[in-house]
């Protein structure tokens, strides 16, 4: 996926969850943050940060921050980018083979989940998770509690039962990681749901991206440590 009317910013302090103060070419802009997530350790004062530019004349923000310089690396951290590429990328035929269906927001039961495919005598559930938290190399899911992701590996376990094959995809916003694994100190409740349903037969994919202020894309697998 790519984005257009890329601008750098540097970012000052975030008010609330849902907006920033950012320095463009020296002057103070609001603008939107596309993450909802806490992100303490990547908007920090003085970072380097990129902004897209809606062409909606009527929003109160006209700039969206999507992207984050921490240290040498580059992170994308819109939320709602790791669905798009993870569609770009199934779709493409890097999921599974022959799939024939890949269809978005799918409720099963009392879950919802980001995509429902079919693959010849093969159908299954989907969950797309992105990952932004990264500390020594490695990566972690999540950044914050969450009980709606554990309710999702509780709902991707439950439909096996019922002959469906379940995936949980951590899309990685960023270019290398040495593995990933649920971040146990900040949600251990996460990481034990993420170890049970693999136990049940959930399929669980870490996948890192190739990022560029203006795209995003699925690059190659790490490694998964669960832990435990």
């Amino acid at each position: 996926m790519r984005y257009p009317n890329l601008t750098p910013a540097t970012f000052v302090s975030r008010p609330n969850r849902f907006v920033a103060q950012v320095l463009v070419a020296g002057e103070p802009v609001t603008v939107h943050v596309k993450n909802t997530g806490r992100c303490r350790e990547l908007l920090v004062p003085g970072a380097q940060v990129w902004l897209t530019k809606s062409d909606n004349p009527n929003r109160k923000t006209a700039y969206d921050l999507i992207a984050v310089e921490k240290g040498a690396r580059l992170i994308n951290m819109d939320s709602q980018a790791p669905n798009k590429v993870f569609y770009e990328w199934a779709a493409a035929g890097h999921f599974v083979p022959g799939l024939t269906l890949l269809k978005a927001e799918q409720k099963h039961g009392d879950s919802r989940f980001d995509f429902y495919w079919e693959a010849g005598p093969h159908k299954g559930f989907v969950e797309v998770k992105g990952v932004t938290l990264e500390r020594d190399g490695a990566v972690y899911f999540p950044d914050a509690p969450t009980q709606r992701g554990i309710k999702h590996l509780h709902g991707l376990a439950d439909s096996l039962a019922q002959g469906y094959e379940g995936t949980v995809c951590f899309v990685i916003q960023m270019e290398q990681a040495d593995f990933f694994a649920p971040n146990d100190l900040t949600h251990p409740a996460f990481g034990q749901a993420l170890r049970a349903a693999t136990q049940a037969g959930v399929r669980v994919l870490a996948l890192c991206c190739s990022v560029t202020p203006d795209s995003l894309s699925i690059a190659q697998p790490v490694p998964v440590k669960l832990g435990g």
